[in-house]
């Protein structure tokens, strides 16, 4: 996935996660305030409800009577006004509105939310371990020493970057054949080799190539155990013996030429004696032998 896709991923993320939040929390301030408005509607006492109940009662009576005289008078042709409804204040029954909708789908938005989120966050981790890796590399090999500002190398980070790897190599090369002491290059090619096309097989041709050069001893060892790695990925243990046993012996002061000897199971170089440092006394063959200080008579 080159750059740009991956920019699109994370903003795609970061805005389904803004909405999806959004969304979550409108849904579950309606709900609370419905729950609110459900707990505040006051509860009727015993009496008060006893009253409304009469009154109801007495309302329905008065309605009948009423419907039954005005069916009579019609019947004898008289007219007449129905007299009004004893209506009891307040002992209506309060109308009916419309039911509730269904609550939103909380539980579904949160869930994308929190989706949203873990992906944008593994995204960026990606992205963030990627690079301190780069950086820790071009340490590790002398990169950041190199003087920057050279544009046909960064025309190839940038080629690098928009996921183009094959041509990154191809001006990475070209740059390496006119320059060839700017070895950080062909690392980089052994890099992206490596770690963004796969080929091991061509990461360690390209560390063979390297330690053909002499450089920092330092810098030389470590970049021989990397390729005694790649040589035990590719079941080349004897290779990768042979190397390890040149980096314990040509480099032996350094810290990759320790970590040779650790890989071979050598013991540690002791170090040689202080100058003026009393040598270690003869063994004891059986006989007497003053205390140091003393002379014999």
């Amino acid at each position: 996935m080159n750059l740009a896709w991956r920019i699109s991923v994370c903003v795609l993320l970061a805005v389904t996660a803004v909405v999806c939040s959004h969304r979550f929390l409108v849904s579950y301030n309606r709900a609370a305030q419905r729950a609110a408005q459900r707990y505040d509607t006051p509860e009727l006492s015993a009496t008060e409800a006893a009253t409304a109940a009469a009154a109801s009662e007495a309302t329905d009576t008065n309605a009948v009577a009423a419907g039954t005289t005005n069916a009579t008078v019609a019947a004898a042709g008289t007219e007449t006004n129905a007299p009004a409804t004893n209506a009891v204040p307040g002992a209506a029954r309060p109308p009916q509105g419309p039911a509730v909708a269904e609550d939103s789908p909380k539980g579904l938005y949160a869930a994308l939310a929190l989706g949203s989120l873990i992906g944008l966050g593994l995204m960026v981790g990606r992205e963030v371990a990627n690079y301190i890796g780069y950086r820790v590399q071009r340490e590790i090999y002398g990169e950041a020493s190199e003087p920057v500002g050279d544009p046909e190398y960064d025309e190839a980070e940038q080629v690098w970057a928009n996921g183009d790897h094959l041509e990154a190599v191809r001006l990475l090369r070209d740059f390496l054949n006119k320059k060839p002491q700017k070895l950080h290059a062909a690392f980089r090619i052994a890099e992206i080799y490596e770690k963004d096309l796969h080929n091991p097989l061509a990461a360690a041709l390209e560390y063979e190539e390297i330690l053909r050069h002499q450089f920092d001893p330092e810098r030389w060892g470590w970049a021989a155990i990397h390729l005694v790695n790649l040589y035990n990925r590719l079941d080349q243990a004897a290779k990768g013996d042979a190397l390890l046993q040149r980096v314990a012996a040509e480099y032996s002061q350094t810290a990759a030429g320790a970590k040779a000897r650790e890989r071979l199971g050598l013991p540690e170089q002791e170090a040689a004696p202080a100058e003026g440092e009393a040598a270690s006394p003869p063994p004891d063959d059986g006989s007497f032998r003053l205390p140091p200080g003393f002379k014999p008579k």
